[in-house]
């Protein structure tokens, strides 16, 4: 049997819809199960022995018709049996039509449901903890009535080298090694995404100030002015306990470094998605224009656990669409005060680091 899972996303989405791969792989141990995505999310796949080969989608694929032809007769030139379409998309859905696959699983649209074979509706909230991210992914693959214990959990692999290289790491910026550590997820993937850069040091102030804890930042070298931003307005008892210079060279560094740390706060995204890969307890602040029921998962106010400003200032969402909310998202991430929640992370690192 062979099975291509199709997810053209970033970095969260192509994790967490691995694992359709993961439950694939138990039900059908002998398959060929081959992944779809982008080329700058694969560091997240590796050593995931559910896929057996990554299918890349690249930039030529989406500027050239011809190249994007020429994926799909590739695609079918491969006679998959099944495809499971989790992206779902305009550029998908030539991929799926030409793939020729006898069963093609994808979400209920209106206008497309011709090219498939199962059309699985979108659900629109979810029904328990693991939040719609999860119940959707799951979801697709419901119509093939896998006779299997269903794992809902993303998984990430660190190999034993990359391990040992991060507490190489950790050891040369002296980190103390009897104290647990924080990871801050800095900075979303846009500035919409973002919570101001003066209520993230008042945060993280707050995390000092309730644990003795070493905390790394999460930052991409060139968004180090940003980070010196939130390092500067720190207090000084604050800034004595961050480890500034840690960073790692490279997305595998990141989750080797990760995965030296205890717990993760901050910005929705991709560094969350990969912490509870790694099983590391998580304190989302979510940006006001970005659905809570969708990303946060496995919420239960012990491990996992975010906030919203809609949870404290639910008059500011009132006949809001999201496109609204979108376009409004800096003016009311303004609204979204830090005093708000700070009984919850002081709650938070109770549970997890005390």
């Amino acid at each position: 049997m062979k099975i291509l899972v199709i997810q053209q996303k970033m970095i969260g989405d192509v994790l967490v819809s691995s694992i359709i791969c993961n439950n694939l792989r138990t039900a059908y141990p002998d398959a060929q199960i081959d992944y779809l995505v982008y080329a700058s999310t694969t560091p997240v796949l590796e050593g995931n022995s559910s896929i057996d080969n990554i299918i890349l989608f690249e930039e030529k694929h989406r500027k050239s018709k011809k190249e994007l032809l020429n994926l799909g007769f590739q695609i079918r030139n491969e006679k998959y049996d099944l495809v499971i379409d989790a992206y779902s998309k305009l550029e998908s859905w030539i991929l799926v039509f030409l793939s020729n696959a006898k069963r093609k699983i994808s979400y209920k649209k209106p206008g497309r449901n011709f090219l498939y074979t199962d059309n699985v509706p979108f659900a629109p909230f979810p029904k328990t903890n693991l939040g719609l991210a999860i119940e959707r992914r799951l979801s697709l693959i419901e119509p093939l009535d896998l006779k299997v214990e269903i794992d809902p959990i993303p998984k990430l692999f660190v190999s034993e080298k990359e391990n040992q290289e991060a507490i190489s790491v950790f050891e040369k910026h002296n980190v103390r090694k009897d104290r647990k550590t924080v990871m801050i997820s800095l900075l979303g993937s846009e500035k919409l995404k973002t919570y101001p850069l003066e209520f993230m040091s008042k945060v993280v102030d707050y995390i000092a100030d309730n644990a003795d804890v070493n905390i790394l930042f999460n930052y991409f070298p060139k968004q180090i002015e940003d980070a010196k931003t939130v390092f500067n307005a720190c207090k000084p008892s604050t800034q004595e306990k961050i480890y500034f210079d840690l960073l790692g060279g490279d997305l595998r560094s990141f989750i080797a470094i990760m995965n030296q740390c205890d717990l993760i706060i901050g910005n929705d995204g991709g560094a969350i998605n990969m912490a509870k890969a790694l099983e590391k307890p998580s304190f989302i602040i979510f940006s006001p224009w970005i659905e809570k029921k969708i990303w946060a998962t496995f919420e239960d106010e012990i491990h996992h656990l975010s906030v919203h400003l809609k949870n404290y200032r639910s008059d500011l969402f009132e006949q809001k669409s999201e496109k609204m909310l979108k376009k409004e998202a800096l003016s009311l991430y303004q609204e979204f005060k830090p005093e708000f929640f700070e009984g919850k992370i002081e709650s938070f690192l109770e549970k997890n680091i005390r």
